[in-house]
């Protein structure tokens, strides 16, 4: 059964093909779940040499979702990679609802080098400036964006790495008009900055 991606912005093109017009029956995501699993393990592995060796800017969360003292493996966490750090205090509860800036995007693949954008809040280029920020509610969204954004402060921008258990899991996610817009067994790669937090009955805590 397919999975209905929550909020998208644009799918570039259809998932099985190519953009090109020449050869529509090139494969776009070959060995694609082997391909996300290694390259998942080798982040989380790379994270962890990188924090034991005191670089502070990269952290590892596991899953809220978890009950204590579970048994846990590297695709229970999430990777995070700290591009700034803000300077807010305080972090989201799972009820609270968030206005972030954000781009998604996942491993590269046949027709794109650097991974296809499957979803975004700004146009082309980030621009904190000039971009139109998101509200989302924390409860709205995948657990592994739910995990990073109980983690983070407001002003905060990390690069984050989901893996597929905590994304969109071993069936394909599609857009409320039934295209495919990430494919089973995806790595999901996100720049998320949090601007600001509100409880559901309280004021908004935003980046000054």
């Amino acid at each position: 059964m397919a999975m209905v991606l929550p909020f998208f912005l644009f799918v570039a093109c259809p998932l099985l093909t190519s953009c090109t017009e020449e050869d529509d029956t090139v494969e776009e995501y070959v060995d694609w779940q082997n391909k996300n699993e290694t390259y998942f393990d080798n982040i989380y592995n790379t994270a962890k040499q990188k924090i034991a060796a005191g670089d502070t800017s990269w952290k590892i969360f596991r899953s809220w979702a978890l009950v204590p003292d579970a048994a846990t493996k590297p695709t229970d966490f999430i990777v995070v990679h700290v591009l700034e750090e803000g300077t807010g205090s305080g972090c989201p509860m799972y009820s609270d609802y968030t206005r972030v800036h954000y781009g998604g995007r996942l491993l590269p693949s046949t027709s794109y080098p650097d991974g296809r954008v499957f979803d975004s809040s700004w146009n082309g280029t980030y621009n904190a400036q000039s971009s139109k920020p998101t509200d989302l509610s924390v409860d709205g969204t995948i657990t592994g964006w739910a995990t990073a954004l109980m983690q983070m402060h407001i002003g905060d921008r990390w690069e984050v790495y989901v893996p597929y258990t905590l994304g969109y899991g071993t069936s394909n996610a599609t857009t409320s008009s039934g295209v495919i817009s990430v494919p089973a067994y995806s790595t999901l790669i996100y720049d998320i900055r949090l601007v600001a937090f509100w409880r559901a009955d309280g004021e908004v805590t935003e980046m000054k």
